[in-house]
């Protein structure tokens, strides 16, 4: 799900994985649909890749944004990413309860609230495959 979605440092928004060539990967824009091409230089991330940092271990981001939903009822996050520090903290603590308080930062709350709206209003829901879900539960 996450792995074909992409954040390009330097470009607003996310992007959707369409095709591969040589040396570049063809993105679409998750807001305005356009595409364009994107090279190594770029340094693109999957969100799949991505984990925010707990007390113990780390948890991957499809994880996160599946509690984000839960929390949300499905619905674009009600919580401001415009919103102070102190805000943004107690919305992560009811999110993630034992997120790394030192090593997680306003910004990256900002981040993660601003993704969150973006795959929702992309009709895109699914945040962690079938098999991730039933592993995590055991």
């Amino acid at each position: 799900m996450l792995k074909e979605i992409l954040s390009i440092p330097g470009k607003p928004g996310l992007f959707k994985l369409v095709s591969q060539g040589k040396n570049m990967l063809i993105v679409e824009s998750l807001i305005d649909g356009k595409r364009i091409p994107t090279y190594t230089k770029d340094k693109a991330v999957s969100l799949g890749d991505i984990a925010i940092f707990t007390e113990d271990a780390e948890v991957p981001l499809g994880q996160v944004f599946e509690s984000l939903k839960a929390k949300e009822n499905g619905a674009a996050c009600s919580t401001d990413p415009k919103a102070d520090n102190d805000t943004l903290r107690k919305f992560m603590g009811e999110v993630l309860p034992d997120y790394d308080r030192d090593r997680v930062y306003p910004s990256d709350i900002r981040k993660l609230i601003t993704w969150y709206n973006i795959l929702i209003k992309s009709n895109i829901t699914t945040f962690v495959a079938v098999e991730e879900a039933v592993e995590a539960a055991k």
